[in-house]
């Protein structure tokens, strides 16, 4: 097993969200959401993509979005890596003294998976609701 970082290609990511029975996008699409991302994992096995993550931002404020482990490899820590390795990428890059703050959407019944990893849901003491819109041509 091996973690490459921003090797993801438009094929691997297609692959891997199908795998977990997600919807994919446009091609140009996830090529410039590729090219856009400030970091990306893609775990290997036997020359082939299993797992990826993929982190957007802009240096103060980022989230972690594509979180994606195809399921006979589900449970094995691959997942778990791929956060750490995507919360070390921020934490490496944030300076004494200044802050980020790192944000996710988990799949629904997914939750425990990151909080045991120190994220909060929302609502808190500090944050509202997380929001999204969804626009669809």
């Amino acid at each position: 097993m091996e973690y490459r970082e921003n090797s993801l290609t438009y094929e691997e990511y297609v692959s891997l969200r199908s795998s977990v029975g997600w919807n994919n996008f446009d091609e140009g699409q996830v090529s410039n959401s590729i090219n856009n991302s400030i970091y990306n994992i893609t775990a290997i096995d036997n020359g082939r993509a299993i797992a990826m993550g993929r982190l957007i931002g802009d240096g103060i404020y980022f989230m972690i979005v594509d979180i994606v482990v195809k399921p006979e490899f589900q449970g094995k820590g691959i997942g778990s890596k791929i956060i750490e390795m995507l919360l070390k990428y921020v934490d490496d890059r944030t300076p004494i003294g200044g802050r980020a703050s790192v944000q996710l959407i988990a799949e629904q019944g997914k939750e425990e998976f990151y909080i045991k990893r120190g994220f909060k849901l929302i609502p808190h003491e500090f944050c509202g609701s997380g929001m999204r819109k969804i626009i669809r041509k």
